[in-house]
C-alpha cells in the first residue's frame, strides 16, 4: 500500500473556484481510479467555518491557518484582490509550516502571498498572467517565468485555473507514475495536459490566425521596451524592413497601426499596475513609456473614458 500524502489547501477571500476544483478533483480520482487512499486533504481558511470565492459561492473548511496540523504539501490559493486579504496572521502560519517542514506552494495570485512571506526570492515562479505587471513591479527580485506551472521548484507554483489541473497531475505522475497520471486525465476528459513550459496566454499566432515573424518579432520588440518606447520606424529597422511595410503588416493582421498598438499595450500595462498597486500614478506613467502625467492621463481617458485617478478609486 502507497504511503498516503496529505495536502492542506489555505483558501482566502474570492479564492478561485476553477482552480479550487482543479486542484482537489485529480487527488479524488488518483484514489478512486487507484482504489487506495493515496492522497487526503484539508480545508482552512481565517475563521476556521468558511470562506467565500469569487463566484459568490461558499466552501466550509475543516479549521481555521492556526490550527492546522502537519501536512506534506500546503498549497495558497487566491483569486482577485489578493493584496486586501493578506495579513499576519496567514504569513504567521506559513512560516510555521515552512519551519515544520511542509513544502509550500501557490495557486493562480498565490505566489503574491508567497512572495509577500519573503520565500520566494530567486525562485522560479508562475503567477496568473493577469498579475505578471504589477508582480514583476512589487517583487523584482523573483524570477518570474510565464509558465502554467513550475514543479521543479523549493516552492511550487500554478497560473490558476486549468493550470492547477495541470500540475496536480504533473505531481500525481511524479509520485506514482504517468499511467495513473493519464488515467486520471481521461477521467477528467482533459486530454490536452500542459508541461510546465507551456505559456499561460494564447500565442499572438493563434489568436489572430497567422504567422507573420516580421509582426510577432515587432510585437515583442514593444514588450520589450514598453518603458521606452520605440518608433515605429525604429522598430520596422530592428524587424528589417521599411516603415511603410511596418505599416501594411499590421492594418492587414491586427487593423490598427504600429503606434496604435503600442499605445493599447502600454494603457493595458498601466491599468494593471493602476489596479493592483500603490504605486503613484506620475511613476506607473513612467513605467509605461508616458513622458509625464498630464500626458498618460488623457491618453488613458481617450481609451477608457476615466481618469487613471477614477480608475483606482473603483477599487476602493
Amino acid at each position: 500500500m502507497a504511503e498516503t500524502e496529505r495536502f492542506v489547501f489555505f483558501l482566502l477571500p474570492e479564492f478561485s473556484h476553477l482552480a479550487f476544483s482543479c486542484a482537489v478533483e485529480p487527488l479524488r480520482i488518483a484514489n478512486l481510479i487507484s482504489g487506495d487512499h493515496l492522497y487526503t486533504w484539508t480545508l482552512a481558511a481565517a475563521d476556521g467555518t468558511g470562506e467565500t470565492c469569487s463566484n459568490g459561492s461558499v466552501t466550509l473548511v475543516d479549521r481555521s491557518f492556526e490550527a492546522v496540523q502537519r501536512q506534506d504539501r500546503l498549497f495558497v490559493l487566491s483569486g482577485v484582490n489578493v493584496r486586501a486579504h493578506i495579513g499576519r496572521p496567514l504569513l504567521a502560519a506559513l512560516r510555521r509550516e515552512r519551519a515544520r517542514g511542509a513544502r509550500i506552494g501557490a495557486l493562480c495570485s498565490g505566489a503574491w502571498v508567497l512572495a509577500e512571506a519573503g520565500f520566494l526570492t530567486g525562485v522560479r515562479t508562475a503567477i496568473h498572467w493577469d498579475w505578471h505587471d504589477s508582480f514583476m513591479e512589487a517583487f523584482p527580485d523573483v524570477a518570474l517565468v510565464r509558465n502554467v506551472f513550475v514543479a521543479d521548484e523549493k516552492f511550487v507554483t500554478a497560473a490558476g485555473g486549468t493550470a492547477t489541473a495541470d500540475l496536480m497531475i504533473h505531481l500525481i505522475g511524479a509520485r506514482h507514475g504517468r499511467s495513473l497520471a493519464s488515467a486520471v486525465a481521461d477521467q477528467m476528459v482533459y486530454n490536452a495536459v500542459r508541461e510546465p513550459t507551456a505559456e499561460q496566454r494564447i500565442s499572438l499566432q493563434a489568436r489572430h490566425g497567422m504567422r507573420n515573424p516580421h509582426l510577432a518579432r515587432a510585437i515583442q520588440l514593444m514588450a520589450d521596451t514598453i518603458e521606452a518606447p520605440l518608433s515605429p520606424a525604429e522598430i520596422a529597422q530592428e524587424v528589417g524592413i521599411s516603415t511603410r511595410q511596418l505599416e501594411r503588416i499590421f492594418g492587414r493582421h491586427l487593423n490598427c497601426s504600429p503606434k496604435k498598438y503600442s499605445v493599447d499595450m502600454r494603457l493595458q500595462k498601466a491599468r494593471h499596475l493602476l489596479l493592483q498597486t500603490e504605486k503613484p500614478v506620475t511613476e506607473i506613467a513612467l513605467a509605461c513609456g508616458f513622458s509625464s502625467s498630464t500626458h498618460f492621463a488623457r491618453v488613458f481617458r481617450a481609451q477608457f473614458g476615466i481618469t487613471p485617478a477614477m480608475q483606482r478609486d473603483r477599487i476602493t
